[in-house]
């Protein structure tokens, strides 16, 4: 790049001159300054609260009542309550008769122990159940009166896959 001399240059002594040529000019400006739109009549602030009292036409607020729900709520609550109370002592009438026929453990049907016992895993062997048995109650005479031949018949479809396992063909003699 060409080192170009500067063309912009300032006359001699301009900066010392500066600031008095500036203040002359700042006194010139505020004597002929148009301050006409910049003036307040007289007496403007005196009568400024009347005149907007005046301007502002004090009308009552339209009032609009509220419907009380306070009624509907009332009668709402106490119709609850009755329904609670209607709820509560029919509920505790069919307690106390049923209170008088309480199922006991004879009201069960063998089955519905049968299949409890059966569907649910209860992780014990047939030695362990048989220590929970007491033997002291057991007679043989119960334990015959279950033997009859539907059981028994039923046992053994339950319990057999299929007759080959028998081996009872006459021609196996």
């Amino acid at each position: 790049m060409k080192n170009k001399p500067n063309s912009f240059k300032t006359p001699d002594d301009y900066f010392d001159s500066l600031t008095d040529k500036l203040m002359s000019q700042i006194s010139i400006e505020e004597t002929t300054a148009d301050t006409k739109g910049f003036k307040v009549p007289e007496g403007y602030f005196d009568t400024l609260n009347d005149s907007i009292q005046q301007k502002l036409k004090e009308e009552e607020p339209k009032v609009i009542q509220l419907k009380s729900y306070k009624k509907y709520y009332y009668s709402v609550a106490s119709i609850a309550a009755v329904l609670i109370l209607f709820i509560a002592i029919t509920f505790y009438n069919t307690n106390t008769n049923n209170s008088n026929n309480a199922v006991s453990f004879d009201d069960l049907a063998s089955t519905d122990i049968e299949n409890y016992l059966e569907n649910t895993d209860l992780e014990l062997s047939s030695y362990e159940i048989a220590e929970l048995v007491p033997i002291d109650e057991l007679e043989i005479n119960d334990l015959i009166s279950q033997l009859d031949n539907e059981n028994i018949n039923t046992y053994l479809d339950e319990s057999m896959d299929s007759f080959d396992e028998l081996n009872l063909y006459t021609n196996d003699y």
